[in-house]
Parts: structure tokens; C-alpha cells; sequence
């Protein structure tokens, strides 16, 4: 990682669809799968899944913030997922499928209110997106690392990450990473 390197770590689901967004953002240096802000050191992802962990499934985005702001990423994440419904993204239901930013530093941490004060009022008041600083952070099995780009046929990728992954390039053609 570079000195300009920085890190956002964020949850809006399942963490499948937000890797697979993020991985082909311009800017974007790297996307690592994993649980954060619950109250069992290293889960596992059947203990997660159980919803008795605390934890929600996170990607944590490395990000040259010369090429690419926090805003951007954060723009891109409230694009990408719905922040109005409670532990829930589509048919991903559980505490561990929720909106979530998890901020390591202040000044991520004010960019982020700005951001999701904005949603908030766009949707009426209706965001559900916490913001927290970041806890208990740990790495995803390597089998979830990259998945959408390894698995691209299976059900799951092809029906719902692949439609957020189009809704992205169409949206946000500009910040497309070039060979995406």
C-alpha cells in the first residue's frame, strides 16, 4: 500500500455484491471480504451467518483518494444497496446483511454524516445505515476473496450480483476502472 492509500470499511449485504462493485471502481486498489463490528474474535462465516455473532459482512476498500474520493466510494456504496431496510438486502435477511459504515478516523467519519445525511433526506428520513467506528475487524475465508470474479455463473452472481455490478457501470461510467 502506498502513502496515499486510505481504507473504508463497509457493509450493505451480502459481501459478494459490494467486492464485486468495488473491485472494478477506478481508484479502487483493493477489496478484501470480511466481519466487522461484532463481539466474537474471528468468526466463522457459518457462525455469522447464524446472526448470534454481532457481526456484519464488510468489504474493506483500499482507495488512492488522489484518484478518487471518499465521497465517490460512498456515493458508489449508496448507489449499489439499499439503505432503507433494516437487516435486509433483497433476500439476504439478518443483522449481518446490514448498512453499515465503519470509519477508522475522524475525518472519515465527518465525511460520512455529510454523505448519509444527504441519503437520509432523499429517502424521506428512511436510511438505516449506521455509522460506528470500525470493531473487531477480520479477514473473510479466502473462498469468499473475489468471488463474483470466480464464480460468475453461479446462481447468486448471476442473478443478483451481476445486475448491481451492471447498475454500477451504467451509473458511474465514468469511474469504471479501464479493462473492467
Amino acid at each position: 500500500m502506498s502513502a496515499t492509500t486510505e481504507i473504508i470499511t463497509l457493509g450493505g449485504g451480502c459481501f459478494w455484491c459490494l467486492e464485486a462493485v468495488y473491485e472494478q471502481v477506478e481508484g479502487v486498489s483493493a477489496v478484501e471480504s470480511g466481519y466487522s463490528n461484532g463481539h466474537v474474535e474471528r468468526p466463522s462465516y457459518e457462525q455469522v451467518c447464524t446472526g448470534n455473532t454481532g457481526h456484519a459482512e464488510v468489504v474493506r476498500v483500499s482507495y488512492d483518494p488522489k484518484v478518487i474520493s471518499l465521497r465517490e466510494i460512498l456515493e458508489i456504496f449508496f448507489v449499489i444497496h439499499d439503505p432503507t431496510t433494516l437487516n435486509r438486502q433483497g433476500n439476504d435477511v439478518g443483522t449481518q446483511y446490514r448498512s453499515g459504515i465503519y470509519v477508522e478516523k475522524p475525518e472519515q467519519e465527518q465525511v460520512a454524516r455529510e454523505v448519509l445525511a444527504e441519503v437520509n433526506a432523499h429517502h424521506g428520513g428512511k436510511a438505516v445505515t449506521e455509522l460506528k467506528p470500525l470493531a473487531n475487524y477480520s479477514r473473510a475465508e479466502a473462498y469468499h476473496q473475489h468471488y463474483f470474479a470466480n464464480n460468475p455463473g453461479q446462481g447468486y452472481c448471476a442473478f443478483v450480483v451481476a445486475p448491481k455490478v451492471e447498475k454500477f457501470k451504467k451509473t458511474f461510467a465514468a469511474r469504471v476502472r479501464k479493462g473492467a
